[in-house]
């Protein structure tokens, strides 16, 4: 098992326990392949949800980006929804985590076909 399969491990483990989501490995595989290097940094691998800014580049760079989703209130909606799921006090919410979720949450699996 490689470093990159283990975190995908990791991940899905936090789905389900954490977040009461059934993980679609296939999508949550693709999610993470999607995030490259950054799922080996400490910091990049981890969304800040108490930051603004950083919530902002997860709507920018992620939901707008890469999902191609319109801007507007319901992609800061549906971030700050995510981040509810995951549970606001859990320190280290996984950056795979959160762009799965919001992948389901607007069903746009087909951006990773």
């Amino acid at each position: 098992m490689g470093k990159r399969d283990e975190w995908i491990a990791k991940y899905a483990e936090d789905l389900k326990g954490k977040c009461g989501v059934e993980p679609d490995m296939a999508l949550l595989t693709k999610v993470t392949i999607g995030c490259g290097p950054s799922i080996y940094n400490a910091d990049a691998s981890t969304v800040a949800g108490s930051q603004p800014a950083e919530l902002e580049t997860v709507k920018n760079n992620f939901l707008v980006k890469k999902l191609g989703l319109p801007d507007g209130p319901d992609l800061m909606e549906a971030i700050n929804k995510v981040i509810e799921t995951y549970g606001k006090s859990e320190r280290n919410k996984y950056r795979a985590v959160i762009y799965y979720m919001l992948t389901k949450h607007f069903g746009k699996e087909a951006v990773y076909n």
